[in-house]
């Protein structure tokens, strides 16, 4: 059994049981909804169902990552306990947070100067940095030490590509990501973003589709222009969505159909809320391996 602990943050956007299953830890962020704040606790405190309903609604929704004192009171416990960390981030493109992850490192290893902890950027977000976790997971159990696999991720993250498209607009235009004028034609016309994670892990858009059916299927056509091995793709693939059970789930039909040498089926999870407080109701995102991205 490895000496080490991983873990990361609740922006993984996976389950509970699924990290609980391959011995993976994480620190929760924090979010508001209608002026309360909560957990992001991989919705054991709110059903996903009610933050998309009240958010589509009208309430704001804001995130808010994870503090230095509150990374050293989370690795606290795994150092006395005689572990070793290795934590991955969310992607500093996207959130400060390793800033803070690397405070308490440095304030706890003079406290604990026998122990390791490596703090990395995964460059991710959402399901993308969960299926980055898996997969690091997986070599961790093959038996790669705690420095192998710090290395295997700074050499392999950029490979983790993520897909996005959106319907609803509304969270974009809020957090200045897309002005209020091109919104309110994006939506007049029904123009869908096609949106992906460059090198620096930071959201960009690449391209805009007209149509929720044209953006799905314009996302698998560049997958199979990305995609290790292109069709011929046999690694796992993990689809996120924010409240759109139906179209996550045709969507993942339309990936079975075209990479039919995948490993196993898409898995689909929730997009969580601090995500969610900024992509809003309407996202579906595709994360697989594949070519380096762009920047």
């Amino acid at each position: 059994m490895a000496n080490f602990i991983l873990s990361c943050e609740s922006p993984c956007d996976l389950t509970n049981e699924h990290l609980e299953e391959r011995n993976i830890k994480y620190v929760p962020f924090n979010y508001s909804l209608g002026g309360t704040t909560y957990r992001d606790d991989l919705w054991k405190s709110m059903r996903s169902e009610e933050f998309y309903e009240r958010l589509h609604n009208g309430e704001e929704a804001k995130s808010s990552q994870v503090n230095a004192e509150q990374y050293k009171e989370y690795f606290t416990p795994f150092l006395e306990e005689g572990y070793d960390i290795l934590h991955l981030a969310l992607s500093s493109g996207l959130s400060g947070t390793i800033n803070s992850a690397l405070i308490a490192k440095e304030e706890l290893t003079p406290l604990y100067p026998e122990r390791k902890i490596v703090i990395l950027d995964s460059l991710a977000a959402s399901s993308g940095f969960g299926l980055l976790m898996d997969e690091v997971a997986t070599k961790r159990d093959e038996g790669m030490s705690i420095m192998e696999l710090a290395d295997w991720v700074e050499n392999n993250k950029e490979h983790l590509r993520h897909e996005f498209t959106t319907t609803d607009l509304t969270q974009f235009i809020r957090g200045g990501r897309v002005s209020k004028t091109s919104g309110f034609v994006g939506g007049l016309l029904n123009i869908c973003p096609i949106l992906n994670v460059n090198d620096e892990g930071r959201l960009v858009v690449r391209d805009k589709v007209k149509g929720k059916k044209r953006a799905m299927r314009h996302m698998i056509d560049v997958m199979k222009e990305v995609a290790n091995d292109g069709a011929d793709y046999d690694g796992k693939i993990y689809l996120s969505n924010s409240n759109i059970p139906e179209d996550a789930r045709e969507m993942a039909n339309l990936i079975e159909e075209a990479f039919p040498k995948m490993d196993g089926k898409v898995e689909i999870f929730p997009i969580g809320p601090t995500i969610g407080s900024h992509t809003g109701h309407g996202t579906i995102a595709i994360f697989f391996w594949g070519k380096s991205r762009p920047v």
